[in-house]
């Protein structure tokens, strides 16, 4: 029974470890660029888009701002669809079993 205890133990230990790091990635800034800066994309650690930058030089006249706000958008739309796949077709290989504290791949 000891043993079971100790298990138990470790395991909510490694629940509240993968919280905290979850919650680390939540928070976590990570820029990405292309076209020599001109265009900006800011991620946290879980792949979640933050924000959009577009150098008004690429729009001519455009808004940028309303160009920014759909990227934004249409990034965390394909983000979201992306883990409801990852959630399905890793339940195919689970059978549906949820395992407290254990993340979705990512």
């Amino acid at each position: 029974m000891k043993n079971i205890g100790n298990l138990m133990k470790q395991v909510q230990d490694m629940q509240a470890r993968m919280e905290e790091a979850t919650e680390r990635l939540s928070d976590a800034e990570i820029p990405g660029s292309s076209g020599g800066g001109m265009v900006t994309v800011v991620v946290n650690g879980l792949g979640d888009a933050r924000k959009v930058t577009i150098d008004p030089a690429l729009l001519g006249d455009g808004d940028a701002g309303v160009i920014e706000d759909l990227v934004l958008a249409a990034f965390n739309d394909a983000t979201a669809k992306s883990r409801d796949h990852r959630t399905e077709e890793m339940s195919k290989v689970t059978g549906g079993l949820q395992i407290p504290g254990m993340p979705l791949p990512f």
